[in-house]
């Protein structure tokens, strides 16, 4: 008599990518489906249409990335978890682990990775969260443990960037692609006050004087994906 499959040897596990580059998503998803346990099942480019497929779809695997075409991918994850707690959700991104990694995590995904690593460290990724367990890079998870058990070096904060709230990092992050206030409140569907008052409280926390210096240092963070020198470092 043949021996019986069992349930997860026949059964794909459902993948959404939520991505605004055409060609990364394609890339992806051609890695995906090299997978004889894994299928694309839908993408998105920003955080509308992901929310609307991916109700729709029902997949066992979100991938995210942080910047979107509209949105934020930070904010998509939170949004995804208050609808789906038992949602699985890994956020990659070109992003600097240190900065993007824990506020993942605090958004409610089960993982992130960078996009830099390459495809068998992506698809290790893709792999340990769908099996229920946590993906970090072994840095990352080390600084985080630190920061548990207490360990001064890795308790302090290593960028004036990670005092920004999740909002303020995404205000931040838009003011240095040039959007003017009005912009970045229709963006993040605030009021231009809002916006303002993020604006204040990020010149406070990053010890900038006044708004050409919040312009300049956003701008060259923007494009570094990584933070310029900002006083007191």
């Amino acid at each position: 008599m043949p021996a019986t499959l069992s349930k997860d040897s026949v059964i794909a596990k459902r993948i959404f990518v939520v991505d605004d580059h055409p060609m990364i998503r394609e890339g992806l998803g051609a890695q995906i489906a090299n997978e004889a346990n894994m299928e694309l099942c839908g993408e998105a480019e920003d955080v509308a249409e992901a929310l609307a497929r991916i109700g729709e779809t029902e997949p066992d695997l979100v991938i995210v990335d942080i910047s979107l075409k509209s949105g934020n991918g930070i904010d998509l994850v939170k949004r995804l978890k208050a609808k789906d707690t038992t949602l699985v959700v890994l956020v990659w991104s070109m992003y600097p682990e240190n900065l993007y990694a824990e506020r993942a995590l605090r958004a409610g995904a089960r993982g992130y990775v960078n996009k830099g690593q390459s495809a068998d460290q992506i698809m290790e990724a893709i792999r340990t969260v769908l099996d229920g367990r946590t993906y970090l890079s072994a840095e990352m998870s080390e600084k985080l443990l630190g920061r548990v058990i207490g360990h001064s070096s890795a308790a302090v904060v290593t960028s004036h960037v990670e005092k920004l709230t999740d909002r303020e990092l995404e205000a931040f992050e838009l003011l240095g692609q040039g959007l003017t206030t009005q912009q970045i409140a229709g963006r993040m569907h605030v009021s231009h006050k809002t916006v303002e008052t993020y604006r204040a409280r990020i010149k406070e926390k990053l010890g900038l004087m006044n708004a050409v210096e919040l312009i300049q240092h956003a701008v060259q963070w923007s494009m570094g994906k990584e933070e310029s020198p900002i006083a007191g470092e």
